[in-house]
Order: C-alpha cells, then sequence, then structure tokens
C-alpha cells in the first residue's frame, strides 16, 4: 500500500530540476522511476537532469521517442530511460530487455501506462507532472512509505 503522496509544486524551470537533481542523489541501481505526464509536461527533462547528475556532468540525454530504450553506464550502476509512447504491446517490453533490467538496473520510464496494470514493481515511485502556468509544474508523488523517507528532504522544495 502507497504511503507517499506528496504534491510538489515547482515554480520555474530551475526548480524542476533542482529537484531532479536532489532526486538523483536518492536514487539507487534497482529502482524504478515510472513519469506520467501530458505531451511536453517535462518528463524527458526530468529524466535527463537525472541521468546528468547520475552520469557526472552535462553529457547529451536524447529523448528515447524514437529508440523506445536508452542505456547509460553510471559509475553507481546501469541506467535505461525508456519511453513507451510508441510501444504496441507490453510483449515489447521484453524485447526492449526492461524485465532483465528491473531490480537490477535504475529505470526511468516514461509513458509507464502503456506497459498495462502491474507491469512495473509495487514500489516504484511514480511522478506525475502536471502543467502550470508557464515554467511551473506540479509534481505528484506516490509510492510505497521507504520512498517517503527517502524523499523527506525534497518534499519542501519547490
Amino acid at each position: 500500500m502507497p504511503g507517499l503522496r506528496h504534491e510538489l509544486a515547482c515554480a520555474t524551470r530551475d526548480a524542476t530540476l533542482a529537484f531532479a537533481r536532489g532526486l538523483a542523489a536518492r536514487l539507487t541501481p534497482g529502482d524504478t522511476l515510472l513519469l506520467e505526464g501530458d505531451l511536453g509536461a517535462g518528463k524527458s527533462e526530468l529524466a535527463r537532469a537525472i541521468i546528468q547528475e547520475l552520469m557526472g556532468g552535462a553529457i547529451e540525454v536524447p529523448s528515447p521517442t524514437y529508440t523506445l530504450v536508452q542505456h547509460y553506464a553510471a559509475p553507481a550502476g546501469d541506467i535505461l530511460h525508456a519511453d513507451l509512447y510508441r510501444l504496441n504491446g507490453a510483449d515489447e517490453l521484453v524485447e526492449l530487455g526492461l524485465d532483465d533490467a528491473l531490480g537490477r538496473a535504475l529505470l526511468l520510464v516514461e509513458w509507464p501506462e502503456r506497459a498495462g496494470p502491474d507491469w512495473f514493481p509495487a514500489n516504484s515511485l511514480t511522478i506525475r507532472i502536471a502543467i502550470g502556468q508557464g515554467e511551473a509544474r506540479v509534481l505528484h508523488l506516490t509510492g510505497y512509505a521507504a520512498w517517503a523517507v527517502r524523499l523527506a528532504p525534497l518534499l519542501t522544495r519547490g
């Protein structure tokens, strides 16, 4: 049963990216982040900031919209950034290698609902990004109680 239900208002793009960088410092191999939101909400931008932070610099992080999955060998472990928008069925997830990565690599998954119900671990952190005015975003975070403990220092930012 989820224990984290938090809404975090980020008034600017910089505030959203600061949250992403802070989140990156609290992630470990085996974690799964499910990134939800409308087109243009900032799912790829949030993932990009996390990946750049974990890779230790301003590396190029292209959107995996057409490749479906991008792999990064970070110092702390593998990162897979997936965009399931163009997925034709949940069986393609196995072909992409996401099932092998579960529990081993850090997974950042855009459009996770395209995988169908119960495909990702119950202990995943879901971040639904809502578009506000201008650069403002509201991040709706849900997950198990352990996420509330891990993210406590970040939940008062905005």
